[in-house]
């Protein structure tokens, strides 16, 4: 663990819990909480190491989580034991943070060696700051079919920085997709995940026939809330589920090969140095 000047742990993002519906465990109720914790395993894998603390003492897996209990992520940053020696696009980078390209089919993080997060020291440049992570981190999520920006923190104020702008929901993003159907001109959809209130915003731009799918239709979409797999599951609930999603989509409309037809296009942030937009 790291400790600032003060020796206080480093705290990456902090979440109060508010009116919550029924009663969950820790490790439920995280799964869709830190932008930094992307599934259930590094969740678990998160509260077993001691990275996540509840009003000031350490989280445990089955603890009830009750109405405004704080509940801190804890920087566990590490130097990673080797390095994935794969080229990825870098569009923009400096001393603080970075922005690549992910490509589809690649895990963000996790426990297999094939990740983003592992490929990153190949591809950017290590901070020269004082609080440089050992690692870069992604400082939000793609599901791994999914291709697009990836903003990444080079280093600690960049990372709760970023952080907190997710949790705050400042940050925009825009997606395209190709979804099987005809949708409205445009529209939003409210529809709970887990749960827990979800908004995706989106707007058509073309439709086309198709022999296979009867007809496909080019979206622009924006979510404004950050569930797991929340663009998917909203489009598929919806009646036009995304081209190519095998764990969503209707069966036998794959295209061989093709991968998921989601791809996240734009990101509109202030940098966590400069303020600048």
């Amino acid at each position: 663990m790291y400790f600032n000047s003060i020796n206080m742990p480093i705290i990456l993002a902090t979440h109060v819990v508010p009116s919550i519906e029924r009663s969950q465990r820790l490790s439920d109720y995280l799964c869709t909480v830190f932008v930094q914790l992307p599934s259930r395993k590094s969740v678990k894998t998160a509260i077993k190491k001691g990275a996540i603390f509840v009003d000031g003492k350490k989280g445990h897996t089955g603890d009830w989580v009750k109405k405004g209990q704080k509940i801190d992520l804890i920087d566990l940053d590490k130097a990673p034991s080797k390095i994935l020696k794969m080229p990825m696009e870098v569009l923009y980078e400096d001393a603080y943070l970075a922005v690549v390209f992910k490509p589809a089919g690649l895990p963000v993080s996790g426990n297999q060696f094939r990740t983003v997060e592992n490929a990153l020291l190949y591809n950017i440049q290590p901070s020269t700051e004082a609080d440089a992570l050992k690692q870069p981190r992604a400082a939000h999520r793609l599901d791994a079919p999914t291709s697009g920006l990836l903003l990444i923190a080079k280093t600690k104020q960049a990372r709760i920085n970023l952080g907190a702008q997710f949790e705050a929901k400042t940050i925009q993003k825009r997606y395209q997709a190709i979804v099987i159907g005809a949708t409205a001109p445009k529209g939003e959809i409210n529809i709970p995940i887990e749960g827990r209130a979800s908004l995706s915003l989106y707007e058509c731009l073309q439709t086309v026939d198709s022999l296979k799918s009867g007809q496909l239709s080019l979206l622009n979409l924006y979510p404004k809330t950050g569930r797991t797999h929340q663009l998917r599951i909203h489009l598929s609930k919806l009646g036009f589920p995304i081209l190519g999603d095998a764990l969503y989509g209707p069966e036998g409309l794959i295209l061989k090969h093709q991968g998921l037809f989601l791809t996240a296009l734009e990101l509109r942030f202030k940098h966590p140095v400069s303020g600048e937009e």
